[in-house]
């Protein structure tokens, strides 16, 4: 029985635990719920939660009950963390390690120091600052009786995806879009419009999710449309994706053709400004009610929490709401707007 430890963007940790039950089964049990955390007890194959799309981070958890991390210099607790770090080491292939990293209050002290060049001597491993492969946390045991130690069971956060061959400005956390686009219930009968589409993040985690029978991502920028090609073939779904380098605000789409309507919206911080989205807004959430199919779900990621609650509170006969998220990602706490189309689409003569 392992104890494994998830790190999760605030806000998303009933989503994320939905998903590791429904991964893991009976294999895994709830120990405890934390703000941006979640613990397990967990009796499976660790590369299991390799799967899991919407959390950042997981960790193998070993306690020591031992009153000071001197300790664990010690022959018994010592060949306890490297069997440990030889259990980690074993899931991922060998050459994706490469550095060690011991993040820990006090890192800088002769004794973590003293224990970090031990660990390294014996990995073979060298010593990173910042990132490192093989990252081992440690701290004081919930009961202050003792010390925990994590190491994280892959050698990047789950977060980090292989996918994303280009970075673009102000792309969207994948464990966030994985999420947003699990709440829209994914069917393979779908036909997907991701508005504002940037580097393809929203496009890429829901066809993880499910195939879908048309998926469209949109954006004016040029530059974008590339990077989002680059990023959709490396996760293999080029071929079913259209990218059009559309206005979201006047969409060459008949109406009523779109089951699942997807956006993250600037915020006005890297992206616009709060006087440019003023305008950008109501005319977006406009046309997508005019190309949403009756019962259609739209959801969006937006900071500009006010602004887009106005603009909802002006069409209610159109936009009905189905859960609000309120989530904290980069400093920032944006929200999550599942929305459902509630009336059909007038049709243009």
């Amino acid at each position: 029985m392992f104890e494994v430890e998830f790190d999760v963007l605030e806000g998303l940790e009933p989503y994320a635990l939905e998903e590791i039950r429904a991964c893991c089964g009976r294999a895994c049990s709830l120990v405890a719920l934390y703000p941006g955390r979640i613990r397990v007890q967990f009796s499976g194959d660790l590369r299991t939660l390799f799967r899991l799309r919407s959390v950042v981070a997981a960790y193998l958890i070993v306690t020591y009950d031992v009153p000071r991390p001197r300790a664990l210099l010690g022959h018994q607790h010592l060949t306890r963390l490297l069997t440990t770090l030889d259990l980690v080491r074993s899931l991922t292939k060998p050459e994706h390690y490469r550095t060690l990293r011991l993040s820990a209050a006090g890192s800088d002290s002769s004794v973590m120091t003293r224990l970090k060049e031990t660990l390294a001597a014996h990995t073979g491993l060298a010593l990173a600052d910042d990132e490192g492969d093989l990252l081992i946390r440690m701290r004081r045991a919930g009961s202050n009786s003792g010390w925990e130690v994590l190491v994280r069971l892959s050698p990047r956060p789950l977060a980090t995806r292989a996918w994303r061959v280009c970075n673009w400005p102000g792309a969207l956390n994948a464990t966030l879009a994985s999420v947003m686009m699990r709440l829209t219930h994914p069917s393979a009968s779908d036909r997907v419009l991701n508005l504002a589409c940037g580097s393809g993040t929203l496009l890429i985690e829901r066809l993880f999710l499910a195939p879908a029978r048309l998926a469209i991502g949109c954006d004016p920028d040029q530059r974008a449309l590339r990077c989002a090609r680059r990023n959709l073939e490396a996760a293999g779904f080029a071929p079913v994706v259209r990218l059009e380098p559309w206005d979201a605000r006047s969409l060459p789409l008949e109406t009523g053709c779109i089951d699942v309507i997807c956006a993250d919206l600037p915020f006005g911080q890297l992206i616009g400004s709060h006087r440019d989205n003023e305008a950008l807004y109501p005319c977006l959430i406009a046309e997508a009610a005019r190309v949403a199919a009756p019962n259609a779900r739209m959801c969006l990621l937006t900071h500009e929490v006010r602004l887009i609650e106005r603009v909802f509170a002006s069409c209610t006969d159109v936009w009905t709401p189905v859960e609000i998220v309120k989530v904290r990602t980069g400093g920032m706490t944006p929200r999550i707007y599942l929305m459902r189309r509630t009336s059909s689409p007038v049709r243009q003569a």
